[in-house]
């Protein structure tokens, strides 16, 4: 788990192109710089790990580009009280930048060995919250009501469990659509009435369908 001064140099050098890009939360442009992304790739990977580019990762699944990552995060509009949930943890990068901004984190992962990799690896690097193997379309009831909620698959639609687990005032950042999709936000005006902004076009992995 080798994180040396090239590693840190080429961070520091990422969080200033998102800067350019429009990423203005200093919160998200710190976790940017702190956390080792190349530990979350394959290491064939790690020359490359802090360009601004998505890269395969086990199961046939993606981490996102650093971009679209502190893009969803921004568009959070985190505040230290709140309670996220995750959908997709992936290889945990994502879940390591929401810790860093000082929330309660709660993640679900549908591939298993992507849930065996990332709960070791956000473990290795100290990094406190509820990781759950499941089905994403159904959240955490368990654990809710959530103040936000950042989804990192494309969906095709919007769960209708995800708005039900999201309390009123609350916000949700999901990428809807087949093949791209739109980034939209969702605040949750009452228990019936949403407020629905797109926040432009990118492109993920599917959203996996429920299990049978």
């Amino acid at each position: 788990m080798e994180d040396g001064p090239k590693h840190q140099g080429r961070r520091r050098q990422l969080a200033e192109q998102l800067e350019g890009k429009g990423i203005h939360d200093e919160r998200v442009l710190d976790a940017i710089r702190k956390i080792p992304r190349h530990l979350f790739l394959d290491s064939s990977f790690e020359d490359f790990a802090y360009q601004d580019t998505a890269f395969p990762i086990a199961a046939g699944q993606t981490i996102s580009q650093p971009f679209t990552v502190a893009f969803q995060t921004q568009a959070l509009q985190l505040q230290p009280t709140d309670k996220v949930l995750e959908i997709g943890t992936g290889s945990g990068y994502q879940t390591a930048v929401l810790c860093e901004l000082g929330v309660k984190v709660f993640s679900i992962e549908r591939q298993h060995e992507l849930f065996l990799f990332s709960s070791s690896m956000l473990k290795k690097l100290n990094y406190n919250y509820v990781g759950k193997f499941g089905d994403g379309y159904q959240g955490l009831p368990t654990y809710a009501p959530f103040d936000k909620i950042i989804v990192t698959a494309g969906a095709k639609q919007v769960p209708p469990a995800l708005l039900r687990q999201l309390v009123v005032g609350g916000k949700m950042i999901i990428p809807v659509g087949v093949g791209s999709q739109k980034m939209l936000s969702i605040v949750k005006v009452s228990e019936k009435d949403y407020q629905v902004k797109k926040l432009g076009d990118f492109r993920f992995v599917p959203m996996l369908e429920e299990k049978e």
